[in-house]
C-alpha cells in the first residue's frame, strides 16, 4: 500500500457543491497530453470563487469587513489523459468552512477549504486520435486552504479566531492544519541528497506579481518544477519525459518584486518514482529553509 506523501483531506460527504467548465490553451498541456498542475486552480476559480462564493451571503459580509480568505496550501493531482484544447473540461467545486483550534481546545483560526474534481473527454489536440477517444475521464483534482485575515488591520490584529456574523453556526467543524514546518519532513520517502540550493538565483519583477502586490501564488509551481528537473538533470537522470503530477504547497508568507530568492531542492525517490522537495528562500549564505516563504512536495510521472 503506498504511503501518502502528498495527499488532501477529504471534502466533507454531506456538503453541496456547482458544476462550471474551464477552457484550455495551448500551454496548459504537454506534448503527451497530461493537464499541467499549474493549471488546476483555474477549476477552483471557476466552480467555487465564481460559481458559488461571488453571491455567497457570508464571503460577501466577510468581504465589507476587511476579512479576506488568503491561501495557505495547495494540493493538485493529475492524471495521465490524454487531452486536447479543442473541448473544455467540467469542473465539480465544494467548499466548507472549518475551525482550527490551540492545544486547550480554543478557536486560533477559521479556514475556507475548497475542493475541485476535473474531467474531460479522452483526445489529442492534433491528429491521429486516441484509441478512447471521447471518453470521460478525470482529468484531475485539487483541494485548497484558506486561511481568513483582516488583511489590512495593523500587525497582531489580523488573525481571525471567529466569524462574527449571524448565520454562522455556533461550532464549525474541526480541521487540523498541517504545520508550515512538516512539510519539510522527509521520512515518508527515500531522500537521494541533501536539501541544497539551487545554482542560479531567482530576482522577482512585476512580470510575477498580481492585483495582491505580491507574487502570484501559481508563479512558484512553476519556478518549483523546473528547478527539480534541473537537479534531476545535474544527477544524470532523463528529465525527457518527467512531468510533476502530484504537488503539495504550502504558503507562509509572500514574495514582493524586487526580492531575490534561491530555491532549495533535495531530490526524493518515492514507491519507484522520483520526486522533490523544495522551498524558496531569501537568497544568501546564512539563509535555510528554516526561513523557507513556501515549501513544496512534487512527484513525477
Amino acid at each position: 500500500m503506498e504511503r501518502l506523501w502528498i495527499a488532501a483531506p477529504p471534502p466533507p460527504p454531506e456538503i453541496g457543491g456547482a458544476t462550471a467548465k474551464v477552457h484550455l490553451r495551448y500551454e496548459d498541456i504537454s506534448q503527451d497530453g497530461r493537464l499541467l498542475l499549474e493549471v488546476m486552480p483555474n477549476a477552483l476559480g471557476a466552480a467555487v470563487w465564481g460559481a458559488q462564493l461571488a453571491h455567497d451571503p457570508m464571503a460577501q459580509a466577510c468581504l465589507r469587513s476587511g476579512v479576506v480568505p488568503v491561501l495557505t496550501r495547495f494540493v493538485i493531482e493529475g492524471t495521465p489523459g490524454p487531452f486536447g484544447i479543442a473541448s473544455p473540461l467540467g469542473v465539480t467545486g465544494r467548499f466548507a468552512l472549518g475551525q482550527v483550534e490551540n492545544d486547550d481546545g480554543e478557536p486560533e483560526r477559521v479556514v475556507l477549504n475548497m475542493w475541485a474534481e476535473l474531467t474531460g473527454p479522452i483526445a489529442r489536440t492534433y491528429p491521429p486520435p486516441p484509441e478512447n477517444a471521447g471518453a470521460l475521464a478525470s482529468a484531475g483534482r485539487i483541494f485548497g486552504e484558506h486561511v481568513f485575515t483582516r488583511l489590512f488591520a495593523p500587525p497582531g490584529q489580523r488573525r481571525v479566531a471567529r466569524l462574527d456574523l449571524p448565520t454562522m453556526p455556533a461550532k464549525l467543524p474541526r480541521y487540523v492544519q498541517r504545520s508550515f514546518a512538516s512539510m519539510l519532513d522527509v521520512h515518508e520517502v527515500h531522500p537521494l541528497e541533501e536539501l541544497s540550493p539551487d545554482d542560479a538565483p531567482i530576482v522577482f519583477g512585476l512580470v510575477h506579481t498580481d492585483s495582491n502586490h505580491h507574487v502570484n501564488s501559481l508563479v512558484y509551481l512553476r519556478l518549483f518544477e523546473e528547478a527539480a528537473l534541473r537537479r534531476f538533470a545535474k544527477m544524470g537522470r532523463d528529465v525527457t519525459s518527467l512531468l510533476a503530477r502530484k504537488l503539495d504547497i504550502a504558503y507562509r508568507k509572500p514574495c514582493f518584486a524586487g526580492d531575490r530568492m534561491r530555491i532549495h531542492v533535495a531530490a526524493v525517490e518515492h514507491e519507484g518514482k522520483l520526486g522533490a522537495l523544495t522551498a524558496i528562500v531569501p537568497d544568501g549564505p546564512q539563509k535555510s529553509a528554516l526561513h523557507a516563504h513556501a515549501v513544496a512536495r512534487l512527484l513525477f510521472e
